[in-house]
């Protein structure tokens, strides 16, 4: 089930220079127009400019993983983050202030603003647009459409009255699953069937394989103070890099000081240190350990597999009555091999930074579970390609049998990497946007 995106990197990277400005993406050039730059990744394709902004302050966690990484012969860099490291300035004209490091990023909202989200990023510069209008509460249902043509959406607006916006063009941007659901509501597109492989409506359903090192120090480690993407990478992994195992693509390896929140991070402790997991016993070990632990993560990419896809849940429904969508998705032995491989690796570095390794890689597990927390990166099921036969939408993401219907989003992808998929599905939006302006207006047809 792999496949072409139906656009080459060298394509997108104009359009990932545009995203890394709007956001102010800090980090370090590893290849800057084909020149290998010291400090940066060696291994990604060629950049046409440097970062938008520096990267972090390193911290006493990312500065250990780098020197150790760096002596076992591997190649850390600063990871890329979309947390402002300075005050900065996109080229829309939004001012953002630099991050606090006040460790409360990763699972809140930014109160000064520095960690770049729509609120402050894509919405100071709609809201100065007169045609522009935001409704909020509403619940869109389906897409309306006649003879091949996208006529509007239909929706329950906040007050649970059932409306009809029409339209000329309709933009499904709604996530991953969202957008896939949407279409098999809208009965747009010709449903997949995993045992004839026919049909292209959620197929290529993939996620990230992740998994975690938990290490243990015998100092503080200041843990509580970061930065959303503050880190250090390891990416001689990624790729195709003459794996061994089986294994056909790999991985990156982070060290993470994202700020660990007290209740969150409380308890951890090497293996052995507690019979039980509450307790005084418990309590004096968690005491002793608070500060001194932290992971090393790892997030490896996914394939498609014909196995696995989405469709419309047979049972179960909102509160509508419309189905859900349901995953039909697990494992298979590639992803186990791959976390094998991983989590000696990781097991490798924490020994090199002078940590414990006790207790061994937390790896994915037998079967795929919803109950453990895999990442939120699902991908696919609307998927994007140069082929009708094989993709829901064409390479600028407008649907092939209804061409005023664009799908945005990580949908579109035919495969998942193991970077995380912002930048990329950005990248693809501001492309998609570009065609829909410059091309699709001015001749209203299909672009492929």
């Amino acid at each position: 089930m792999l496949q072409d995106w139906g656009v080459t990197y060298d394509e997108l990277e104009p359009y990932f220079w545009r995203v890394e400005q709007m956001m102010g993406i800090g980090g370090k050039a590893g290849n800057l127009r084909g020149k290998i730059m010291e400090g940066g990744n060696p291994f990604e394709g060629p950049r046409s400019h440097e970062y938008p902004n520096p990267p972090h302050t390193a911290t006493y966690l990312t500065t250990l993983f780098t020197k150790a990484a760096r002596e076992l012969g591997y190649h850390p860099f600063p990871t890329p983050a979309a947390t402002l490291s300075q005050t900065y300035r996109n080229p829309d004209g939004v001012s953002r202030p630099g991050c606090a490091y006040c460790g409360y990023c990763q699972r809140y909202g930014c109160m000064i603003g520095a960690k770049a989200q729509p609120t402050n990023t894509l919405l100071p510069v709609l809201a100065a647009r007169k045609n522009f209008s935001l409704r909020t509460g509403c619940w869109v249902r389906r897409v309306l459409h006649k003879d091949g043509k996208a006529e509007g959406v239909s929706y329950m607006d906040a007050s649970g009255v059932e409306m009809e916006q029409p339209a000329r063009i309709v933009i499904l941007a709604s996530w991953t699953m969202n957008n896939n659901r949407l279409l098999m509501l809208s009965r747009i597109g010709e449903m997949y069937d995993a045992a004839t492989g026919k049909g292209t409506l959620g197929r290529n359903l993939t996620h990230q394989v992740s998994q975690f090192t938990p290490i243990f120090l015998d100092r503080p480690v200041y843990g509580y103070m970061g930065a959303g993407g503050l880190g250090a990478t390891v990416a001689d992994f990624d790729g195709e890099r003459g794996l061994e195992g089986g294994v056909l693509r790999g991985g990156h390896i982070r060290m993470n000081s994202t700020g660990d929140t007290p209740i969150a991070s409380f308890g951890r402790m090497p293996a052995g240190e507690a019979k039980s997991n509450w307790g005084s016993a418990w309590k004096k070990a968690a005491i002793r350990w608070y500060d001194r632990a932290a992971n090393i993560t790892c997030e490896m990419e996914s394939l498609p597999y014909r196995q696995n896809f989405v469709d419309l849940d047979p049972t179960y429904t909102d509160k509508f009555g419309d189905p859900l969508i349901r995953m039909t998705f697990d494992w298979t032995d590639h992803e186990r091999r791959q976390a094998g491989m991983m989590a000696a690796v990781q097991e490798k570095i924490g020994a090199a930074m002078g940590a414990k390794v006790t207790a061994g890689t937390r790896r994915v597990g037998a079967r795929y579970n919803t109950t453990e927390y895999q990442s939120s990166h699902v991908s696919g099921g609307a998927v994007m390609g140069a082929d009708s036969g094989t993709s829901v939408v064409n390479p600028w993401l407008q649907h092939w049998r209804v061409p005023n219907l664009w799908v945005v989003g990580a949908s579109a992808f035919p495969q998942n990497g193991s970077g995380n998929p912002t930048v990329t599905l950005l990248a693809l939006a501001y492309r998609a946007a570009d065609a829909l302006v410059t091309s699709y207006l001015k001749h209203t047809r299909p672009l492929a």
